[in-house]
């Protein structure tokens, strides 16, 4: 399983937030390159960053941090927050981010999911499924819409998405563990490759969706409030 340390960027500050609350914005870093090599120096081969300014400005804010981690820090990038044109798909992957996340575009364009698995490839393209109480929410998470994830991951993967990132909202940032019901019950009913997002809090956690074949765990406030080992962590899922 990979673990992917996570940067979130608001107004050019790392932060972290509480449930995706933009008003609890916490700032937990100084300098977003040098937490990105502490994080290649534990081991890590990937780190998840997200535009949060983008995500609710609908465009790219941001980009300049992001390809200087891709470019400078020897970590690959997986990357989302304001991506909703193939015009910023391409801005990102041909400047070197590793993979785009789709988010709040594959309710409102599917069809741009198509395009860009087409220009790009499976590899490059992960799609971001975030959800209260079973359902989707877009725009900064601020939109909950009538669809259950499970029926958008099964339509993103006959599109042919290989990659979900689930987030279950209630627990991100809050350092109550995973919600493995909502992951498990995904992964039995899409063959996708499912990364786990919100409520890691320690090692037992990781070995948790290690055991469970998860592809990827995202960890963030766990990282910056000491209550998980980046390096154990690493270690544990090599």
């Amino acid at each position: 399983m990979l673990i992917f340390p996570a940067i979130d960027i608001k107004g050019g500050q790392c932060v972290r937030l509480y449930r995706g609350d933009f008003a609890t914005a916490e700032q937990v870093a100084a300098d977003y390159m040098q937490t990105a090599l502490s994080f290649k120096a534990a081991g890590c081969e990937w780190i998840h960053m997200v535009d949060l300014d983008g995500s609710l400005a609908g465009r790219r804010v941001n980009q300049a941090i992001y390809l200087d981690v891709a470019r400078n820090s020897g970590l690959k990038v997986e990357l989302g927050g304001g991506i909703r044109t193939m015009e910023d798909v391409a801005f990102y992957l041909d400047q070197g981010i590793s993979r785009v996340i789709l988010g709040s575009v594959v309710l409102e364009n599917p069809e741009l999911v198509a395009q860009a698995l087409v220009a790009y490839g499976a590899e490059k393209i992960a799609v971001g499924i975030d959800a209260k109480q079973r359902k989707v929410a877009t725009r900064g998470w601020l939109d909950v819409n009538d669809i259950d994830y499970i029926e958008l991951a099964q339509r993103v993967e006959a599109q042919g998405v290989e990659y979900i990132i689930f987030t279950d909202i209630g627990r991100d940032g809050m350092l109550a563990g995973p919600n493995l019901e909502q992951l498990c019950a995904l992964q039995n009913a899409v063959g996708c490759k499912i990364t786990a997002s919100g409520g890691v809090t320690d090692i037992r956690d990781i070995v948790a969706l290690r055991d469970k074949g998860f592809y990827g765990a995202i960890c963030g406030r766990s990282i910056y409030k000491g209550t998980l080992d980046l390096k154990e962590a690493v270690r544990v899922c090599a």
